[in-house]
């Protein structure tokens, strides 16, 4: 499936291209401007209000069109969420050593490295803040010595990056020993992604499992830790291998209710289908920075559930959130409707089936559905 998913996404990167802004950055930090490029959702134009979470990529000239076609692919089947994709220009391997240079006195980024650092922190989102419909949700990725770089944000007592992802990074000495300290101490949810290959780099395969072995035994709730051992894809491969695991495991409560979900965590729970659906999009608000409708068939998955359990009294809270999320339409009339139908008051569930006469249709919830659910309950 990863394969599969790794070869559409390339292929619809080649035909995105005409699609990516280039821009200058102007900074004071390094004393000059820095070339970003900036992928925009497909309908970034037609919702005004609509903010975004966004990704920052180091080693953005390679980095950029992986993450986009990825992104893309999984946005078609609204797997993923749209988000901004900004790639930072490393203008070559001399400019990549200075960006990410650290001191040999403290370990520390030093020089242009803090330049870069600050950069980053100071200039480029505020700068993005400004000019994009950014969410509160950030993610910064990095490859080898930028991924090891981006751990630095985490030494923040309040990182400004909800997300990490790491594609085997070249650590500064002693970050597998701060890291995990660091994340200890976090006080709000961080998700982190991690990996290697059998084909890496030997020096850095052995350091990224060492360092995956000190942050699984670190205990903290806010932390959300995925890592991937990528088979045997080599140092440069990997990258193309992992981004879709990166964006898979970073927005996993994003993904619609699927038939596992439904099976192992909904339908087995013995009440509070409700409150779980309700939990699932406050996380996908909350924690990626998304605010979305839920989907219908979300709202399908739920209705199963309370049938299968016959916990009927739940239909009038999921009456309540459909309204709320579709006020108008159909969807809210019916679970209002079901709710009667179920505990055995008919008459006010014919009544409510036919009152939706004069909302507007929604999905399979079509205003002749409405009236033949209300027919076909037996009483005047």
């Amino acid at each position: 499936m990863k394969n599969k998913l790794l070869l559409i996404a390339l292929l619809l990167a080649t035909s995105l291209l005409a699609q990516v802004k280039h821009e200058e950055v102007a900074s004071r930090k390094l004393g000059g401007p820095r070339s970003i490029s900036v992928a925009l959702p497909e309908f970034y134009n037609q919702d005004k209000n609509k903010k975004y979470p966004l990704i920052i990529l180091l080693d953005g000239e390679y980095m950029l069109y992986p993450f986009e076609g990825a992104l893309r692919y999984a946005n078609y089947w609204d797997d993923l969420p749209e988000a901004i994709i900004v790639a930072v220009d490393e203008e070559g391997p001399e400019q990549r050593d200075k960006d990410t240079e650290v001191s040999e006195l403290d370990n520390m980024p030093t020089g242009a490295g803090l330049q870069f650092f600050e950069f980053i922190k100071d200039e480029l989102l505020p700068h993005l803040q400004k000019n994009y419909r950014v969410s509160p949700f950030k993610i910064i990725a990095g490859h080898d010595v930028t991924a090891g770089f981006i751990n630095f944000f985490l030494y923040q007592n309040d990182p400004v990056f909800n997300g990490f992802v790491c594609f085997s990074p070249e650590l500064s000495p002693e970050m597998d020993e701060i890291l995990p300290q660091r994340i200890a101490s976090l006080n709000k949810p961080v998700f982190y992604y991690l990996a290697t290959a059998g084909g890496d780099v030997e020096k850095l395969q052995k350091s990224t499992k060492k360092l995956d072995e000190s942050i699984k035994a670190v205990q903290n709730p806010n932390f959300r830790y995925f890592f991937e051992n990528l088979g045997d894809a080599s140092h440069y491969s990997l990258v193309t291998y992992g981004v879709p695991g990166a964006l898979y495991s970073i927005f996993s409560a994003y993904q619609p209710i699927s038939n596992i979900e439904y099976k192992d965590n909904i339908v087995t729970m013995p009440s509070g289908y409700v409150a779980y659906l309700k939990t699932k999009y406050d996380i996908i608000e909350k924690d990626l920075g998304v605010k979305m409708k839920v989907r219908l068939n979300d709202f399908r998955a739920i209705e199963a559930a309370i049938l299968k359990n016959a916990m009927y009294d739940e239909f009038k809270d999921l009456a309540d959130v459909a309204r709320k999320n579709y006020p108008k339409t159909t969807i809210g009339e019916y679970y209002e409707g079901m709710y009667y139908e179920m505990t055995g008051e008919l008459r006010k569930a014919k009544k409510t089936y036919l009152n939706s006469y004069s909302y507007e249709g929604i999905g399979d919830w079509t205003k002749d559905f409405m009236i033949s659910k209300a027919e076909s309950l037996n009483v005047d």
